[in-house]
């Protein structure tokens, strides 16, 4: 039979470029990728994670097991303190993005974007401020912005494990070429369409006739329905119903046993970055299509999950100077679109490679969520690979294909 595309095949080293990413197996994607096919071919853009995982079995709230993290994103690196352009948006709400306020009043992004856990926001905002005030930046008020999605499933999340040091080691860590994915950083802990998820990057280049530009997604994600998971047009998820993230409930409980998770719930933070000249009314809109992204894997932005999205273009630099007028450059909205379909297709490789790229993990009171697959390949029954679905057919694990792992 004719391979569609392969799913993931996990290498045992946690180093991003040692490890086979969903483009890499055949997963046949839209749009054409930048070098690194991550947020980082936007020039300037650096990625820092810190990762925190320790103990395993029970959970004892304020010792673990602990599975969480913090990830740091500055538009133009670390050393440079000019504000971008920005814009965001929530397809849902249930979530925290600090600093959008303002962000929204103004127009301007100063400093990193932060992602960390839901409970971790307020140390990690903390600690953004006290990091820039010790690099000698100057001004007289912050107003980070940090993003968070809810880790408690795998982590003791309710113990505060998240200090100020691993935020500042994310920062100091910050660094621009290929970016590690899967549970690292503020993933560390996520769960992604009922499999092991977290961070995942993926970028595209427009032609040189529509302007060359770049656009870099970044993803932290925690949400979705295996139910609806479809890569490519194929509905994946139905074809493998019973790798679930899974827990144990403490004896002598009334629920007291093994339980797996079903509910779609969770959320899922999207950061967009780009070189493309656009002004804050459109990097709202360029935020807004990171949804259709969502939506082509079978996300709904449901009452439970918070749907954060934030866009920034590292062009018109200086456009922050507040002594004088400033003349800035703006693409027209007639030649948007294609940044607008390359953002979808961004959206979508990233959280399909943060699922490929994050390894089988357990957590608190054993609770484990399972990698996506292992040398799974996805092909029709009757032999042939169209890119939709033959009439009346469905999409099944090919014979001899190996299992993914199982908690």
């Amino acid at each position: 039979m004719r391979l569609l595309c392969a799913l993931l095949l996990v290498a045992s080293t946690v180093h991003a470029q040692s490890r086979p990413r969903a483009r890499d197996l055949g997963v046949p994607f839209d749009g054409t990728p930048g070098p690194l096919n991550a947020i980082t071919d936007v020039a300037g853009v650096t990625v820092g994670h810190a990762t925190i995982i320790k103990g395993e079995g029970k959970l004892v709230v304020g010792q673990g097991p602990v599975r969480t993290g913090v990830t740091a994103i500055f538009p133009r690196g670390a050393t440079n303190g000019d504000p971008v352009l920005g814009g965001w948006f929530t397809l849902n709400g249930n979530g925290e993005m600090t600093g959008t306020t303002w962000l929204e009043e103004s127009g301007f992004l100063a400093g990193p974007v932060m992602i960390t856990n839901t409970h971790s926001v307020g140390v990690v905002r903390d600690a953004v401020i006290e990091w820039l005030v010790r690099k000698g930046f100057e001004f007289d008020w912050s107003l980070p912005i940090v993003a968070e999605t809810w880790d408690g499933s795998l982590n003791d999340i309710n113990g505060f494990h998240v200090t100020k040091q691993h935020a500042f080691a994310a920062l100091d860590s910050a660094r621009g070429g290929p970016v590690v994915e899967g549970s690292v950083g503020g993933g560390t802990g996520m769960i992604c369409n009922q499999f092991k998820g977290g961070i995942g990057t993926a970028s595209r280049r427009l032609p040189a006739d529509r302007g060359g530009y770049t656009i870099g997604v970044l993803v932290q994600c925690n949400y979705g329905s295996r139910a609806r998971l479809s890569i490519a047009g194929v509905p994946v998820g139905q074809e493998i119903p019973d790798l679930m993230p899974c827990y144990d409930s403490l004896p002598g409980t009334p629920l007291a046993g093994r339980h797996c998770l079903d509910a779609d719930k969770g959320s899922i933070i999207i950061v967009i970055g780009t070189d493309a000249p656009l002004l804050p009314h459109q990097l709202k809109r360029i935020a807004k299509r990171a949804a259709l992204g969502v939506g082509r894997l079978g996300g709904t932005g449901g009452n439970p999950s918070g749907d954060i999205f934030v866009a920034f273009s590292t062009a018109n630099p200086g456009a922050a100077k507040p002594d004088a007028n400033v003349s800035v450059t703006m693409l027209p909205n007639e030649r948007i679109d294609p940044l607008f379909a390359a953002t979808i297709q961004a959206t979508e490789e990233a959280i399909v490679n943060a699922m490929v790229a994050a390894e089988t993990m357990t957590g608190i009171n054993g609770s484990c969520a399972p990698r996506s697959a292992s040398t799974t390949a996805w092909s029709s029954r009757d032999g042939e690979a169209p890119v939709s679905l033959p009439a009346g057919g469905r999409w099944s694990l090919p014979d001899g294909g190996a299992s993914p792992s199982r908690c």
